[in-house]
């Protein structure tokens, strides 16, 4: 705002003071003009009275020598203007004498055009401008040139010029010129001054209003503005006041609410326990004596027992989910080389591997991916993505990375399934989503597996990102940071479509590696 005010003031002081200028040159010019016209009227009554009563016009010779001392006399001592006696263009008199010039100018500066005037014109006074080049001056000066008809005894015609140098006036518009311009950055930087000053007053209570404002994000939510007289910003400060109320009585409820609802949740998982522990002993009973029962009752139990499981790891997941919400979630973190836990998972689910004809590719460096994290946790991501992949791959080959830089380690599970539509790579962590709800889920998952694994990855400061495309796949990555101390700069793998030259993997037994 100083900067913008300070420029525009620039502009307008440039366009005031060249008017100003402009006017102070006319003026003089226009005073010096006028002097000069009337001086030079009363030279020329002296010139003709002196030429009609002089008794030296005897010959060329005495008319020349007496010219010469008219021209010097009305020239004066002063400097201040210089006298050019010329013939009159058409002068047909016998009689001529040379041109007379009274100090330091030369009787070519008189313009033709002016010397044609003056022939035409016997009576009046014809003034001219122009740039005169002085002796002992290095640049031309703006002069004004004032020309009558005057009579010489014998020679006829003449023309006499006064020619006034316009070096005061050139002098005072150099004072008037520097003035202007010293006073004009002063007055620029006076402006610049009062911009700050009342820029200052005017931006202080709204960066206090912002500093207000990053409290108030941060959770302070009884911080706020004063406010003091009744202008606008009081006006503001009066406004903000009142929304931070609104906003602090809001949130005081939903964090009422929102406790009472973990607080349900909880309770009625925990009290679902006992109830659940009775009936999985019966289905239990019942299950292991399907063999004496008819088939449809035999189906019945096992389809009972499966749906008991299922319940009970919902279960499980809502306890976890409530435990995330209230902020209860603590990490049991141990130094582990994340291969390792890769490994595991890969293991731990070969079952479904085969049931599902898919082969599974894990490929690291060679090199030790070592991070500190809680083992439990990261195994159970892990177990989610691999889970994901190997549901939604359609029996396509699986590939899992590990790399680490200095700062993170990483893993991506890629599959080359049904993927992702555009908007879903955020919306697959949400709770209990579905990219086709219509589409059964056969391994008998909750739906919160996705959502209790990126909290998970945030709880250890990492990273849980998805991407994918129709037809062409998805691909997860993990990113957890090495020690709890460390900031993630930049994940070792690359999230997005297959890199140029992975294509198809060739089949592999899960433990071995590829570089």
């Amino acid at each position: 705002m100083v900067a913008m005010t300070m420029a525009l003031g620039m502009v307008m002081l440039g366009v005031v003071g060249s008017y100003l200028y402009q006017q102070i040159a006319a003026g003089l010019v226009e005073e010096r003009r006028q002097v000069a016209m009337a001086e030079a009227v009363q030279l020329t009554k002296k010139v003709k009275v002196a030429f009609d009563r002089t008794d030296k016009a005897q010959d060329q010779e005495s008319l020349w020598l007496f010219a010469r001392d008219i021209v010097q006399d009305a020239a004066g001592t002063e400097r201040s203007r210089y006298v050019i006696l010329l013939r009159l263009v058409g002068n047909t008199a016998t009689t001529n004498i040379p041109p007379v010039v009274s100090g330091e100018v030369r009787y070519t500066e008189v313009p033709d055009a002016l010397q044609e005037a003056v022939a035409r014109d016997a009576s009046n006074q014809h003034v001219q401008i122009v740039s005169v080049k002085l002796t002992g001056t290095p640049d031309p000066v703006s002069s004004i040139i004032v020309g009558q008809q005057v009579t010489l005894p014998l020679a006829g015609g003449y023309g006499i010029y006064y020619l006034y140098p316009m070096e005061r006036e050139r002098d005072s518009l150099a004072v008037v010129r520097t003035t202007l311009l010293s006073g004009g950055l002063v007055l620029v930087m006076l402006i610049g001054a009062v911009a700050y000053v009342v820029t200052r007053l005017v931006v202080a209570p709204v960066r206090r209003a912002a500093e207000v404002a990053e409290r108030l994000a941060a959770g302070r939510l009884t911080e706020r503005m004063e406010s003091k007289g009744e202008d606008d910003l009081a006006s503001l400060a009066t406004s903000f006041n009142a929304m931070a109320e609104g906003l602090e009585r809001q949130i005081g409820q939903l964090e009422d609410l929102s406790r009472v609802q973990h607080r349900f949740v909880s309770d009625v998982s925990h009290e679902l326990r006992t109830p659940l522990t009775t009936i999985r002993m019966a289905v239990d009973l019942i299950y292991d004596s399907r063999v004496d029962f008819e088939p449809l009752v035999s189906r019945s139990a096992e389809l009972l027992r499966g749906e008991l499981d299922r319940f009970e790891a919902l279960l499980s997941d809502l306890l976890e989910i409530s435990r995330f919400d209230a902020g209860a979630a603590v990490l049991d973190v141990e130094a582990t080389d994340i291969r390792q836990t890769v490994r595991k998972v890969v293991d731990a689910h070969q079952g479904l591997i085969e049931a599902k004809s898919t082969v599974v590719t894990i490929r690291d460096s060679g090199a030790p991916c070592v991070a500190v994290y809680d083992p439990r946790r990261v195994e159970r991501i892990l177990r989610n993505l691999v889970v994901n992949a190997l549901e939604h791959g359609e029996g396509h080959p699986v590939e899992i990375t590990v790399a680490g830089n200095d700062n993170a380690v990483a893993v991506t599970v890629r599959d080359q399934g049904v993927g992702l539509r555009a908007g879903d790579a955020t919306r697959v962590f949400d709770r209990f989503w579905r990219a086709d709800p219509a589409r059964a889920r056969t391994t008998g998952g909750t739906g919160l597996g996705l959502s209790i694994a990126v909290e998970d990855a945030r709880l250890h400061a990492g990273r849980l990102e998805a991407w994918g495309k129709p037809g062409v796949g998805s691909c997860f990555r993990l990113t957890l940071p090495r020690s709890a101390d460390v900031v993630i700069e930049e994940s070792p793998l690359p999230l997005g479509p297959p890199q140029e030259g992975e294509g198809e993997l060739a089949p592999a037994p899960p433990h071995r590696h590829h570089e």
